[in-house]
């Protein structure tokens, strides 16, 4: 499945993306790519460097979507397992995640990303395991 322009306009616009500065840039057939310019409320405790949790809800997110990618429209998610490894401080924006996923067995998606910093350096790894289900 392909999300439209129209459907990550909609996906962007919503209150945490805005605050924590990511921008899903797009999504389709089991792959996605998010870029984050944070703002400097995530950036801490040093200026323009966004706190560890904040790449972690990039990396997260950004696999979540890659995993519905797979899905019919009418899915969700929820993350079952999703580790991080910081490989180098992030210390230069954009932050893009790159998101493939590897495998899927029924509703069960495996994702893995690479978070780059806008050198191209990957400053963070990342895998996940999501869990597809239809929206209540």
């Amino acid at each position: 499945m392909k999300y439209s322009t129209e459907a990550l306009a909609r996906l962007n616009d919503n209150p945490l993306y805005r605050t924590l500065g990511i921008r899903l840039d797009w999504c389709e057939d089991g792959q996605a790519q998010a870029t984050m310019n944070p703002s400097p409320e995530v950036c801490w405790p040093s200026d323009g460097q966004p706190h560890g949790g904040i790449l972690f809800t990039l990396i997260d997110t950004s696999m979540a979507f890659a995993a519905l990618s797979t899905a019919q429209a009418d899915s969700a998610c929820a993350t079952v397992d999703c580790s991080i490894q910081y490989a180098a401080p992030a210390r230069l924006a954009p932050f893009v995640s790159q998101v493939t996923t590897m495998k899927r067995g029924g509703r069960t998606v495996f994702v893995r990303a690479q978070i780059v910093d806008g050198a191209g350096e990957i400053i963070a790894l990342g895998q996940g395991t999501f869990r597809l289900f239809e929206k209540p």
